[in-house]
């Protein structure tokens, strides 16, 4: 086991100290210049585009389409996972304080990076067996021709069903477990985490075999739902520390520059690793750039590829600026990090500094809501590849190993799982930013027939 971190830590190192760091964070400062800061100019449509179409009613959507609302609540159900508890709380014991910093500016690029995904998402998508679908794989083959496109788009299917349908949800499933298991613990109970698995496998398998209606269905109503009770949460303990915020904030910005100044030259952690953890970890929650969102937002019912875009801009804000930013506060106004904990039980021992047993049963309970409902996204995103690569026959049997996955993964060290996730997400990161690269010039050519630029 311990050759096998060594050897996955290699590779993300490699992957992340430098090459995607320059792929992901270039690619949205490329966007954000040629789109002329669309973010900023034009957040205020968006945010109109995702809460003027805002409905619980269960809306009616033919061939496999969504409502944009739908699309919107599956991209974000994806997004606000464990990557806004866990990940925020990891990402300040691997990078410090400044790690958040870094996670700001890449979500702020990320946000225009995001916007050409979901333009080129609607661009691209396709009707197949009477389904409309798409996603990176159909728009990658658009950018690359002949032989070199089907490889790549054949490559990120890979890469995408390894990175989420199967690494990523044990990092959910694995996180969930970790939770209760504190909970349990609490008061004096073993339950193993795998229990958990077991139970989460059983919903996830229920709704999977619902397809497309049952997912959206199930998500546009969870996810409001689940950030608004986490949103209320943290802002109650934040209030409560609130004479601690001013030293907080001064932590990230201090911290991202010079990490030392903050932690203590004892810590060992530099400006590089506050970079790398607060890339990284920004993309497993926001996931700009990734190439994952997409497939949601192809299916989008959207006026237009634009306003789609404008959609998946604001998804990213919601998630990082608001969901991220509350587990962020909550944890250093607190002073937990010098707990000694991490992962979802620093957030916990946040939580549990002024609420005793209920933060950490709140936060377990909000992680349950926040990390299922990725799970139902990435099963999606990765079983639209498996289609791509193997036909409709092969959902069944991903879906089924999915399941599996699940119940392994609540079982694992949290440093392994979180690893292998690292690693693919990396991986299937490149084709996707090639891709967005080579077709810069059809999402220009779609904002300004909307006088976006």
């Amino acid at each position: 086991m311990d050759a096998l971190l060594t050897l996955i830590d290699k590779g993300n190192t490699f992957l992340w100290s430098f090459l995607l760091l320059v792929m992901l964070v270039g690619t949205g400062v490329y966007y954000t210049i040629r789109l002329k800061f669309i973010q900023i100019r034009r957040f205020r449509e968006g945010w109109h585009e995702v809460f003027g179409n805002f409905s619980l009613s269960g809306q009616k959507h033919e061939k496999g389409e969504m409502t944009s609302f739908q699309a919107i609540a599956t991209a974000i159900a994806a997004q606000v996972g464990t990557g806004n508890l866990a990940g925020a709380a990891t990402a300040l014991i691997g990078g410090g304080p400044g790690a958040i910093f870094w996670m700001w500016v890449s979500a702020f690029f990320g946000m225009a990076t995001i916007y050409s995904e979901a333009v080129l998402a609607q661009t691209y998508r396709t009707e197949k067996h009477g389904e409309i679908t798409g996603g990176p794989v159909y728009y990658i083959k658009a950018a690359f021709k002949g032989t070199l496109g089907r490889v790549m788009a054949g490559l990120f299917a890979v890469f995408i069903i390894l990175a989420l349908g199967f690494m990523g949800n044990m990092v959910q499933s694995n996180s969930i477990g970790a939770a209760f298991a504190e909970v349990f613990a609490e008061f004096g109970l073993g339950v193993p985490p795998v229990a958990v698995g077991l139970i989460l496998a059983v919903i996830a398998a229920f709704i999977f075999l619902g397809g497309t209606r049952r997912l959206a269905a199930v998500v546009e109503k969870l996810v409001p739902i689940m950030a608004i009770i986490y949103i209320f949460g943290s802002l109650i303990l934040i209030l409560l520390h609130i004479t601690a915020l001013p030293r907080a904030v001064a932590m990230i910005f201090v911290g991202a520059f010079s990490p030392k100044a903050v932690l203590g030259a004892g810590a060992g952690i530099g400006v590089r690793e506050a970079v790398r953890f607060g890339v990284a970890r920004g993309l497993f929650s926001n996931e700009a750039g990734m190439g994952s969102t997409p497939h949601a937002h192809a299916r989008a019912r959207a006026s237009s590829p634009h306003h789609q875009g404008m959609c998946a801009m604001v998804s990213v804000f919601i998630d990082t600026f608001i969901i991220l930013n509350l587990t962020v506060f909550s944890v250093l106004t607190t002073g937990a990090m010098d707990s000694g904990k991490t992962g979802v039980a620093l957030a916990q021992q946040a939580f549990a500094t002024s609420f005793g047993r209920f933060g950490t049963i709140f936060i377990a309970v909000c992680l349950l809501f926040f990390a299922f409902s990725t799970i139902l996204g990435w099963h999606f995103f990765g079983e639209t590849n498996v289609r791509y690569l193997f036909g409709d026959k092969a959902s069944r049997i991903y879906s089924l190993l999915v399941v599996l996955f699940i119940v392994i993964g609540s079982t694992l060290k949290v440093q392994l799982v979180w690893d292998l996730s690292d690693f693919f997400n990396g991986l299937m990161v490149i084709p996707n930013v090639c891709a967005l690269i080579a077709l810069t010039g059809v999402v220009r050519k779609e904002a300004g027939k909307h006088g976006a630029l």
